[in-house]
């Protein structure tokens, strides 16, 4: 339940917008001129503000600018007749989060409605960072392992700039996460965080809704619009999937970048602009670089801060106590017990390779606590929650052996100690020194030979510190 503050001198439309918000189980307040709009924000806070520009006394405008002073990051959502478009449009550009015109259908203005309480949750929602699991909030970073530790560092020193940051990992790790509590320590956290998920928008819609469009651009262009990064103006935009986004907006992502300027759908006139840029992406950039699917200059301009979330199987430790943080969340948000964790479950989560990954593990204890028969979650009951049958015996063949033996030892001597990430290491080194080996030290070779991209291989060379004393070419 959101409480929302409805701002308009027309008494009708109030009553209409209480009777139908409080069918969607939210709390309003209403308000009847400008003055008293500002009143109600200051006592109550609102988790979101609708008002009409034209009323008596003071503009919508006018106290819209006194708001932004009292709570920039409340989201406002101004309403207008067809009469005073460019108004609203100026509305949007000091920050609103959108602009509706009158009259309007009411799925309309409930799914705007929806959409700006979730922007307004994003940017006020605090994201705490390696807290003990019974303590963590809603929407916590949970895991105290190395890995984990230095993306907290990396928070840490990359908040306070303006710097470009990219977020890297797989699906489920929690990329978002990292981009709230990036935006949440910067200096411009009293500012609006503007989320955009560059796969959840068709290609056909992506440009105009990022850029906004001028009247006339294209055939329903009845009017000028806004586009969402215009919007952020002075804030953060997360760019969520940026690997995915098509190369002709890409080119348009490097000017905002480079030059700090945009330009509309059909406008002729740059715009500058100040927002700071968070992108992420599960994306493998280098390769989608050597296939053409992705800028190089881009690619480039991109990696500035690169902060990398290591997957579920790489920080085994972290599992049972994002378990433990899932169980207590979900058990208070579903009015069911917590039943807790046997010992038997805790050594399963960690021997499970989670490809999902933080997701999988959320949807997985979600699945475990409906079905639990009232005693602590075991391994039996969480094998059936991921779909995996429970003591499946691990086959190995004879060339196996000597590899597990080497494996065995390395992790008695290092247990607890980061072992999987060291042993990835040290089989990743291997590798790609013998298929240098087998290349003469020729990187193009051997890249096709590991069925990978140059700019991959290279990386990858840089981080075993693998010495080519050959040709690299």
């Amino acid at each position: 339940m959101a409480q929302i503050l409805i701002v308009d001198d027309d008494a009708q439309l109030r009553k209409s917008f209480v009777k139908m918000l409080a069918q969607e189980g939210h709390e309003i307040r209403t308000a009847n001129s400008g003055e008293s709009g500002i009143t109600a924000v200051r006592e109550s806070a609102p988790d979101l503000l609708v008002m009409d520009v034209r009323m008596p006394g003071m503009t919508g405008l006018e106290a819209f600018e006194q708001i932004r002073k009292i709570d920039q990051r409340m989201p406002v959502i101004i309403m207008t007749a067809y009469s005073t478009t460019e108004t609203a449009i100026e509305a949007t550009k000091m920050g609103a989060f959108d602009y509706i015109l009158k009259p309007f259908e009411p799925a309309e203005v409930l799914t705007l409605i929806e959409q700006a309480l979730e922007a307004g949750r994003l940017a006020r929602e605090h994201v705490e960072m390696g807290p003990e699991p019974e303590a963590a909030p809603a929407g916590a970073l949970v895991g105290n392992s190395r890995a984990m530790n230095e993306i907290y560092k990396a928070i840490g020193k990359a908040a306070p700039t303006d710097a470009l940051v990219l977020i890297r990992g797989e699906s489920g790790t929690g990329k978002e996460l990292v981009a709230r509590a990036v935006y949440q320590h910067s200096l411009r956290a009293d500012k609006p965080f503007t989320v955009i998920n560059c796969v959840a928008i068709p290609d056909t819609l992506l440009e105009s809704e990022l850029f906004g469009y001028e009247r006339g651009a294209f055939t329903g262009a009845n009017s000028r619009r806004v586009g969402k990064i215009e919007q952020a103006d002075g804030g953060t935009v997360f760019l969520d999937e940026i690997g995915d986004m098509p190369l002709n907006i890409q080119a348009k992502i490097l000017r905002l970048l480079q030059e700090k300027k945009i330009e509309r759908l059909g406008g002729r006139d740059p715009i500058p602009l100040d927002v700071r840029i968070i992108a992420a992406t599960n994306r493998d950039l280098e390769e989608a670089v050597t296939r053409g699917k992705f800028r190089e200059d881009l690619y480039y301009r991109l990696k500035v801060v690169t902060i990398t979330l290591p997957p579920l199987r790489e920080r085994i430790e972290d599992v049972p106590p994002l378990a433990e943080y899932f169980l207590n969340r979900l058990s208070v948000e579903m009015d069911l017990p917590n039943p807790g964790l046997a010992e038997d479950a805790r050594k399963y989560l960690q021997s499970y390779p989670w490809p999902g990954n933080v997701r999988e593990l959320s949807n997985t204890m979600q699945k475990a606590l409906i079905f639990n028969r009232g005693v602590a979650l075991n391994r039996e009951q969480l094998s059936q929650a991921v779909d995996v049958e429970p003591d499946s015996p691990v086959e190995r063949d004879e060339n196996d052996k000597a590899f597990c033996a080497r494996v065995r030892k390395a992790l008695a001597e290092n247990a607890g100690k980061n072992a999987f990430e060291m042993l990835m290491n040290k089989a990743g080194k291997l590798i790609i020194s013998e298929a240098l080996a087998i290349t003469d030290g020729n990187r193009t070779r051997a890249a096709k030979l590991l069925g990978m991209s140059r700019p991959t291989l290279a990386a990858r060379i840089e981080k075993y510190g693998i010495k080519t004393s050959t040709k690299v070419e």
